[in-house]
């Protein structure tokens, strides 16, 4: 860890070599420690890099405020882990109609879980919804966002894009394990983007010190405004959280299914996690109640379980926290980005990404191929770096390879 300061703002603590943080990024990060309302410092994890007005892989911790933009877009992303008894060696040389087990699995998962803007089109049972319409008069101000709630019995139980997946992995005794990462879809953008809007009409009546182009508008915590933002962005967090629990319900069912049916084996599933890295929550720290925002970052207390993926082809980490005070109890949320979606395009060609997973011996499932670069090992930094950048911030207690992955 290094740290960046001076005279005229809170000091940033950096878990990573200067060198390898773009200037873009240290430049929205000096925005956030000159917030007059920020708590100590600003903490950077080392897989760091630029985002919508806060830097993804950011910590900050708020005295009395919120900030749209510092839980991000996808409020409630986050990750989705259980582990099988079944050796990966018996999915990859099992024969099915539909070509190894690992494949037909694969492909059965694409076919039957919705990816990119795709949804279902029947509602899907969610109790988070249903408790939401119980509750409305908690959320009826904002008739702008009363579509989410509708809209959301068709979303729940679907992956999405962009760097979202469905992934079988290996683990180092050979035996399988199964790894998601999603978020709250389009019912998190909306409601960031509402209350962002609100929040950047108050901060003009109020001739804030925040200047607009910093894109860091906030609410007092305290205010209607700021109650309600964080009424619907729990909300958010609890569908985001139920999203990747129908999820993985899902890849269980079809996983069991197809291992039993050609082996004989009926999988056992144990250790399941489901965590959240794009959020805030009323923390205690340094003994003042704050609200942390981690915006692609996860929560690492002492002895907590959590994940932190790499990228398809690469390795992933369950890992157990620290609990150090430094980086208000947080840790890297995965590899994070070295080329943005655009460059990795205009880097790397289609057929470089689809051998290499061949070479690798990972099976894509992705419907279409023509965008496969952006989530591409290469655009990622190396996830093995950022572990070891973070020591003395999570601590590795598994270590699991791409088999299979399914892709928006």
């Amino acid at each position: 860890m290094f740290v960046y300061s001076d005279e005229n703002s809170k000091p940033i603590k950096i878990w990573t070599e200067r060198d390898a943080i773009e200037d873009s990024c240290l430049e929205q990060a000096k925005h956030l420690s000159q917030l007059p309302f920020i708590h100590k410092w600003v903490a950077l994890m080392p897989d760091t890099h630029t985002g919508k007005g806060m830097p993804i892989g950011g910590v900050i911790a708020c005295k009395n405020a919120v900030i749209p933009n510092a839980v991000g877009v996808d409020i409630g992303c986050g990750m989705g882990f259980v582990q099988t008894n079944v050796p990966v060696s018996l999915l990859r040389e099992t024969v099915t109609g539909n070509g190894t087990l690992l494949q037909a699995i694969v492909g059965d998962i694409l076919r039957n879980i919705p990816t990119g803007f795709n949804h279902y089109k029947t509602a899907q049972p969610s109790n988070v919804l249903d408790r939401a319409k119980e509750e409305l008069s908690k959320y009826e101000t904002d008739t702008a966002l009363a579509e989410n709630i509708s809209d959301g019995y068709f979303q729940i139980g679907t992956l999405g894009g962009g760097n979202h997946f469905i992934e079988l992995q290996e683990d180092e005794s050979g035996l399988c394990t199964i790894m998601l990462h999603s978020g709250s879809r389009n019912f998190g953008y909306r409601v960031c983007e509402y209350f962002n809007n609100i929040a950047k009409e108050l901060n003009e009546r109020w001739y804030s010190a925040v200047p607009a182009e910093w894109r860091l508008p906030f609410l007092p915590a305290d205010s209607d405004e700021g109650r309600r933002y964080l009424d619907w962005m729990q909300l958010s967090m609890d569908f985001a959280y139920e999203n990747r629990a129908a999820m993985l319900a899902k890849v269980k069912e079809i996983f069991a299914r197809y291992v039993e049916k050609y082996t004989g084996i009926v999988p056992e599933y144990s250790s399941e996690i489901n965590c959240h890295h794009n959020y805030a929550a009323l923390e205690n720290h340094f003994d003042e109640d704050v609200w942390v925002h981690r915006k692609g970052a996860i929560s690492a207390r002492d002895g907590e379980l959590s994940i932190i993926p790499g990228a398809m082809g690469s390795y992933s980490y369950i890992v157990r926290g620290k609990g150090d005070p430094n980086s208000f109890m947080s840790s890297s949320h995965g590899a994070g980005r070295r080329f943005s979606r655009t460059a990795a395009v205009q880097n790397f060609a289609v057929d470089t990404v689809i051998n290499d997973l061949k070479s690798l011996n990972v099976v894509l499932g992705k419907h279409k191929k023509s965008d496969v670069a952006e989530e591409s090992r290469f655009a990622y930094k190396d996830i093995d770096e950022v572990m070891a950048n973070q020591r003395d911030l999570a601590e590795p207690i598994k270590k699991l390879f791409t088999v299979g992955v399914v892709k928006g």
